[in-house]
């Protein structure tokens, strides 16, 4: 019957987002230090600025730019891929959407685009390269 076919795809879905738990947890162990995740939440505001910087930035390739535009877009949305409301991996999701992002944009523009358009403190910009696996300046 057809509704056997729709309760095996909402099972795999359910299954699919359990694992994505998962590995947002492990990923929150492994960050392990809970300092890193508030230094990381203290950042948002220019983490949020560098984004709209990068992309009005023409010089930049349009695939970084759209890259950043879909991740502004991501973050400014009431909804993410888990609820900001559950502790911890709430916002870690947002952490590594961020992270794989900045990695994408220092391979694709050079680690000089960070640079060039961060808008905070030198230490900030230092957090944000390691965030990027970049060493700090």
């Amino acid at each position: 019957m057809w509704w056997h076919t729709l309760v095996g795809i909402a099972a795999g879905l359910l299954v699919a987002y359990l694992i994505l738990l998962g590995l947002l947890w492990l990923a929150s162990r492994r960050a392990g230090d809970p300092v890193r995740l508030r230094e990381g939440m203290r950042l948002l505001p220019d983490l949020l600025r560098l984004i709209r910087r990068l992309v009005a930035d023409p010089d930049l390739p349009r695939g970084v730019r759209i890259r950043m535009g879909l991740l502004l877009a991501y973050l400014l949305l009431p909804f993410d891929l888990v609820p900001d409301f559950i502790p911890v991996l709430g916002y870690t999701d947002d952490a590594v959407v961020i992270v794989v992002a900045l990695r994408s944009v220092t391979r694709r523009a050079g680690p000089e685009a960070l640079t060039k358009h961060w808008p905070g403190t030198p230490a900030g910009l230092a957090a944000v390269r390691r965030f990027a696996g970049l060493p700090g300046e």
